[in-house]
């Protein structure tokens, strides 16, 4: 998604929104979450369809076990099926999924700067979803390509999967700027 203008135009008279927005979509993830219907499926099936006898307690394993896996594969693709982000004039907001969890709100003047990454891939951090590594920091990854990386003044990083992320890059850069002396921000 592009720049989507919702008022006047940013503050310090910049060209930019007072509100970006951008999202990033995994369609491949539908695709993995239909594996975790077949799970469960296949636990209900079991359940159903199986004689119940006195010592079937492989059996309710093998049925829970099935409606289990199948509920968190389930639910753990949808939740990172796309993923919406938001810059307003004081903090960075990213959800996940349809119901917008995982959630994350990092007020900007905890960001000590932005920077474009050109490919990000679920490879480098260890596949889709909500990802921590002790050396590169955390990430939100729905799919492979351009992303937005946070450099937090804590010294960690925070990566986000978007699209247009090079627009969200020059917006949060212009309201990291200080205020020019005399100007109330």
């Amino acid at each position: 998604m592009r720049d989507h203008p919702h008022g006047q135009s940013g503050t310090h008279g910049s060209a930019h929104p007072e509100v970006w927005t951008g999202r990033a979509t995994n369609r491949a993830q539908w695709l993995l979450s239909l594996g975790g219907c077949a799970f469960m499926a296949l636990g209900i099936e079991l359940a159903v369809d199986s004689a119940w006898t006195p010592g079937s307690a492989p059996l309710a394993m093998s049925v829970v076990g099935c409606i289990a896996a199948g509920l968190l594969v389930l639910f753990g693709t949808l939740a990172f099926v796309h993923v919406a982000v938001k810059v307003d004039k004081d903090c960075l907001e990213v959800r996940c999924g349809h119901i917008g969890l995982p959630r994350r709100r990092i007020p900007l003047s905890e960001v000590a700067g932005a920077d474009f990454a050109p490919q990000v891939t679920p490879r480098h951090w260890g596949g889709w979803g909500y990802r921590w590594r002790p050396q590169k920091g955390t990430a939100v990854v729905v799919r492979r390509g351009e992303g937005l990386v946070l450099r937090l003044w804590d010294g960690h990083t925070f990566t986000i999967t978007v699209d247009d992320a090079e627009s969200a890059v020059r917006v949060i850069r212009d309201r990291l700027r200080p205020a020019p002396s005399g100007a109330a921000r």
